[in-house]
């Protein structure tokens, strides 16, 4: 008698929200990412032997074409990501300057559905975060850039691939999912895959020559400058 094959696993059906870190849950802009920005420069400086100018322009470039610049190390210069994900993420006395607030808390513990942090940060960053602004063990998961390998390469955020490998590992719907974040390209690759997306402004910084893109782009569900208004998202 031939073994029948057991049933493929069926995603569950629930709104889950998909929650980026900074930016999003923190004020990242106030200092982490100042922070984060000099540290991978001087990485770069260091690793590569390039002056700060060029390290700059390097690191910025391949933020723009890959969404992380250690994709694009990983890929021209053989760069380890362990060792540049601890190096340039060390940040001494960060954590002080981390706060949240009792209104955002109590937000997400209203909050109905399953909630997931989806973040570029590597994990031990995103645990310390957390732990700084108080929401540790808010989540159910944290998916963090260590988790988001595919081919034995970092595919962060918006790499498509990443977002279907994510849904497929959890067995999540597309259409059950809400990303919440910052970054309007994460969103718009989020959209064409069929999720939901939520465009937080609040921390949004203002740049010049940008006053068009705080439109809500078509790709995006809602636009929301509070964890607040997450509440009234609608039903689906």
């Amino acid at each position: 008698m031939s073994r029948s094959r057991p049933a493929p696993r069926r995603p569950a059906r629930g709104r889950v929200w998909l929650f980026d870190l900074d930016d999003t849950l923190h004020n990242a802009s106030h200092r982490a990412f100042r922070d984060l920005n000099a540290s991978m420069t001087a990485y770069i400086e260091q690793h590569l032997g390039l002056s700060t100018e060029d390290a700059v322009a390097l690191r910025h470039r391949y933020w723009l074409r890959y969404g992380a610049t250690l994709t694009g190390l990983q890929r021209h210069h053989g760069v380890k990501a362990a060792h540049f994900l601890h190096e340039t993420h060390r940040l001494p006395g960060l954590d002080a300057d981390l706060h949240s607030h009792a209104h955002d808390r109590a937000a997400l513990r209203r909050l109905p559905g399953r909630k997931l942090l989806l973040t570029n940060a590597p994990r031990a960053y995103a645990e310390r975060v957390l732990a700084a602004v108080g929401l540790a063990g808010f989540f159910e998961r944290l998916i963090c850039i260590e988790d988001m390998q595919c081919f034995g390469e970092s595919r962060p955020k918006p790499d498509a691939r990443m977002f279907r490998l994510v849904l497929a590992r959890l067995g999540l719907r597309a259409s059950d999912c809400v990303l919440v974040e910052d970054t309007l390209i994460h969103q718009k690759r989020a959209r064409g895959l069929g999720l939901q997306t939520v465009w937080m402004q609040r921390w949004l910084a203002a740049a010049p020559g940008e006053r068009r893109l705080r439109r809500r782009p078509v790709y995006v569900t809602r636009r929301v400058r509070s964890l607040q208004e997450l509440l009234r998202f609608p039903q689906f």
